[in-house]
């Protein structure tokens, strides 16, 4: 079993103050999706909602990416890249303050301390209706993942959020008052400017975005004794390794989170056999691999195991 005195020694230096491939992406994502919005009636439906769906989830990968400190030295200049809320749902500074709380490894999966966990305590899952319950194990398979885990995603998370609001926990007053102002001018731009119903907009890019983003999460992390083994790796990423910035080396990002998103690929050809060995093998060939494994049946049991009383395996 690894130790914290068995972490892989992978060297790494940023190349550059500024990295322009992430500069370059930035331009990409923001203009596609200005592009789209503003020409989404000529698109037949079938080419617009991929298309719609790939900008939000690439945006989200590329909100991840600047959270680690990418693509400059300035922090106000990368929040600043990280911020328009396409997504409208997500306010930036909660993703990046959430995810930074994710990072702690120690933590990895448990629903009471990782803020990303899928998992649930015995007490809370007890708590649920059956309904619930059903619908969420079927949120434990891929295709559940797909149909209803944006649902969950958002549906959970503004339940949560307007909890804290109410509250007056954290700032959550201002973050939300700033979110709503960017969202009313997301929302003038793509319904006033463009003409776009609110319905297809909330379909096509925000639904059907957090559908792909699903598949990037589903299988990153799974409980194990071993914090170095909750983290995956999915070798082959094909088009959703460029969708997802090379994440699917998840275990590698864990490790080097500063590590740039196209020095990934290269640096875990480099150190491959010890980072297998470090996650305990927990490694898929491809995302074809995740879907033939996990598209029907449940990628894990709800309950985690450390938060367990009595009753019955879910």
């Amino acid at each position: 079993m690894p130790t914290s005195t068995d972490l892989p020694r992978i060297p790494y230096n940023r190349a550059s103050s500024i990295e322009w491939p992430t500069i370059l992406l930035a331009a990409v994502i923001y203009g596609g999706w200005l592009g789209l919005t503003f020409c989404w009636a000529a698109f037949p439906w079938w080419l617009l909602v991929p298309l719609a769906a790939w900008t939000v989830a690439w945006q989200g990968s590329l909100q991840h990416e600047v959270i680690h400190g990418h693509p400059t030295r300035s922090r106000a200049i990368n929040d600043a890249i990280g911020w328009p809320p396409i997504s409208l749902w997500l306010p930036y500074p909660l993703y990046k303050l959430t995810h930074l709380h994710h990072h702690r490894d120690e933590h990895l999966t448990d629903p009471l301390d990782d803020p990303e966990s899928f998992y649930f305590t015995h007490d809370n899952w007890h708590t649920l209706p059956r309904w619930l319950q059903l619908t969420l194990r079927f949120n434990q398979t891929l295709v559940g993942r797909l149909l209803v885990g944006p649902a969950f995603m958002i549906g959970f998370f503004l339940f949560g959020e307007a909890r804290l609001v109410i509250a007056g926990t954290d700032r959550r007053r201002a973050i939300w008052l700033a979110q709503a102002a960017g969202v009313a001018v997301v929302l003038t731009w793509v319904i006033g400017v463009c003409g776009m119903p609110l319905w297809l907009y909330l379909l096509a890019f925000v639904y059907a975005g957090g559908a792909l983003t699903r598949i990037r999460s589903f299988a990153e992390h799974r409980f194990a004794e071993a914090k170095e083994e909750r983290t995956a790796i999915v070798e082959r990423g094909g088009p959703l390794g460029l969708l997802f910035l090379n994440n699917n080396l998840h275990v590698l990002h864990h490790l080097r989170p500063t590590v740039a998103w196209y020095d990934l690929p290269e640096l875990y050809r480099g150190h491959r056999q010890s980072l297998v060995e470090h996650n305990g093998g927990l490694v898929y060939r491809s995302y074809a691999d995740v879907f033939r494994r996990f598209l029907l049946r449940p990628h894990d049991k709800l309950l985690h195991p450390h938060h367990r009383t009595t009753g019955p395996n879910e």
